[in-house]
């Protein structure tokens, strides 16, 4: 799956930019003719990137044919590059039910809030009539990570039982015993022990959209997006052979569809 999103995200590079250096830019006058048909545009999102995901919402301000400006928000989850969902597909020696799957040595999930203020150019006259229109989108702005305790069914010593467990000093070595482990707790568990990571974050890509002056949005994104937390974000516990980030980069591609008015 990365492999994939690495290679259409190159690609539609590689694309936008060879367009963009094969286009003959002319001085980007209005037509006095015919006025901005929408001033404003709403649209729902879904970002895929090589460590995570996220969906949002973004309103924007038409300022021209060729420059829209925007406020976006969006909520979305951040993974370690070492994490892999794991499952013994055995059923368990205590309750005979297949146990869940789990990500062996997470100890916390990273879910992100980002708030930012950005900026879609087009570079194509296309932009003024249906078609593709090619441009850039830039953005940035603040991040507030929510960590929530990863927790994992433990065996007691005793075999009889399993209790849901987190990592701590205490519960290092349990929890880091594959052997203990009879699967991964429900997602709602931790949700009320979250606590704070804040950060910042900014991001670039190309931008096609479908009829850029219709009354329905529709577009792609691809491009390179950075988050930078005041701290390393503990998501894995960390060994010889794992260390945790306080710089995320990701490739993406952002699919929108909205409407105009």
């Amino acid at each position: 799956m990365k492999l994939k999103l690495h290679q259409i995200v190159a690609l539609l590079l590689f694309t936008g930019l060879t367009t963009q250096a094969q286009e003959t830019f002319q001085p980007k006058q209005m037509d006095t003719n015919v006025g901005i048909l929408y001033n404003q545009e709403f649209a729902l999102g879904l970002r895929l990137h090589t460590n995570g995901f996220a969906v949002g919402t973004t309103f924007g301000k038409l300022k021209t044919y060729y420059l829209t400006k925007y406020f976006h928000f969006e909520l979305g989850e951040l993974k370690h590059e070492k994490e892999f969902r794991q499952s013994f597909d055995t059923p368990s020696t205590l309750n005979g039910r297949i146990s869940r799957a789990f990500k062996y040595g997470k100890q916390n999930n990273l879910y992100v809030l980002r708030g930012a203020i950005g900026a879609k150019r087009y570079f194509s006259e296309k932009a003024k009539h249906k078609g593709v229109a090619f441009g850039i989108s830039y953005e940035g702005g603040a991040t507030l990570g929510l960590l929530k305790p990863y927790y994992l069914e433990l065996r007691e010593p005793d075999g009889r039982r399993s209790v849901s467990t987190k990592f701590s000093d205490e519960t290092s070595d349990q929890f880091l015993d594959i052997y203990s482990i009879q699967g991964a707790s429900g997602w709602t568990k931790g949700l009320g022990e979250l606590s704070i990571l804040p950060g910042v974050h900014g991001k670039f890509a190309v931008h096609f959209d479908w009829g850029a002056y219709d009354e329905y949005l529709k577009s792609i994104e691809a491009g390179l997006m950075v988050d930078f937390f005041s701290r390393q974000a503990p998501i894995m516990v960390e060994t010889d052979n794992v260390e945790n980030n306080q710089l995320f980069l990701n490739l993406f591609l952002h699919l929108q569809f909205g409407k105009r008015w």
